[in-house]
């Protein structure tokens, strides 16, 4: 069968599980729930061919593993190798950019690390010249790609907790923007709701950020109106220690997930347990495997999470700075005014 050429720009911590940039954010690749490496080189489908980093460690320590050619500059990539998928494991700043000029040079899938982008412009713009080139965008919340999200999506969907009454997200390290985009891409994958307005402070701690001093992504509390005005609470304070949560509360019971596992409650008093999957496989070699079917396009479904969808994370979680501003005044969605033009993260 047909294999796909793929490249990775970005080879650090999660894009080629190079421990030597997890010690430098105090994280380790084994606690990963996958890489964009292991991912495509693990898929017999798809064929690692090159790789891009402005660091001259990161490129040798990626050549000497992989066999991989490696460009100092990813637009060399780009112009030098003919690519079907490429993933872009690079600070969010510069995603919008690089997508840009993937789908213009004809790459047909596009990987990219979450969050989408740190502007709302700028996630609107690679949507759009995703869309116009047809290549596929997806984004790295890895919970999309998650067995039991997707069990529990359909789970509640068919009324397994009844009506739901209210919505419940808390973690730990604040950052808003790099880890509760997950749990607020979750929650919209596990209601199916969209966001329509927030109500948000952000903490004034100043934690400093594990990129840099360069990067500043405050944690924060407020509340989301979804949809149907269901209602959701957040808890997110830079010094937290919470475990990442989103408790889902409704009619007939409420469940319980934050990591790989569900628990739910009845309120009839029955309990279940759903553990992680372990049948070896991560959340992102589950992404790339649906990529590849994809590109394939034998039945023509339609790749199971729209980017559309990253892009409403990005924004509600630039409401929380639009409503921090205005002393935690409701932000309603989406931005018609210059609240288009903060940044995150």
């Amino acid at each position: 069968m047909k294999r796909y050429r793929a490249a990775i720009i970005g080879l650090g911590f999660i894009g080629a599980a190079d421990q030597v940039s997890g010690d430098a954010l105090g994280q380790r690749v084994v606690d990963l729930d996958g890489t964009h490496l292991a991912a495509l080189e693990g898929n017999p489908r798809v064929e690692l061919v090159a790789g891009s980093s402005r660091d001259e460690g990161r490129r040798q320590r990626f050549q000497e593993r992989t066999g991989c050619r490696t460009f100092a500059d990813w637009r060399a990539l780009l112009d030098n190798e003919r690519l079907d998928i490429v993933s872009i494991a690079t600070y969010a700043p510069t995603h919008a950019e690089i997508a840009v000029a993937c789908a213009e040079r004809g790459v047909r899938a596009v990987y990219c690390e979450k969050p989408i982008a740190t502007r709302l412009a700028d996630a609107e713009r690679m949507l759009a010249s995703c869309v116009k080139a047809g290549t596929l965008l997806v984004l790295n919340h890895n919970r999309r790609f998650n067995p039991n999200y997707r069990r529990l999506r359909d789970a509640v969907a068919a009324g397994m907790l009844g009506d739901l009454t209210s919505v419940n997200l808390q973690w730990g390290t604040g950052r808003l923007g790099n880890v509760g985009t997950h749990l607020i891409d979750a929650m919209l994958m596990l209601t199916g709701r969209t966001v329509e307005a927030v109500s948000g402070a952000l903490d004034p701690a100043g934690k400093p950020d594990c990129r840099g001093a360069a990067f500043r992504d405050p944690g924060g509390w407020g509340l989301l109106r979804l949809e149907g005005g269901l209602m959701a609470t957040v808890d997110a304070a830079d010094m937290a220690r919470l475990p990442a949560r989103i408790t889902l509360n409704g009619t007939l019971g409420r469940a319980s997930t934050g990591g790989m596992d569900v628990a739910i409650e009845f309120n009839d008093g029955r309990h279940e347990s759903w553990p992680a999957p372990n049948d070896g496989k991560s959340s992102m070699d589950r992404a790339v495997a649906e990529i590849v079917a994809w590109l394939d396009g034998t039945d023509g479904t339609p790749f199971p999470y729209a980017a559309q969808a990253a892009v409403h994370t990005l924004e509600t979680i630039l409401a929380f700075h639009a409503s921090h501003e205005r002393q935690a005044a409701w932000v309603e969605l989406p931005f018609t005014d210059k609240a288009r033009e903060l940044r995150s993260g």
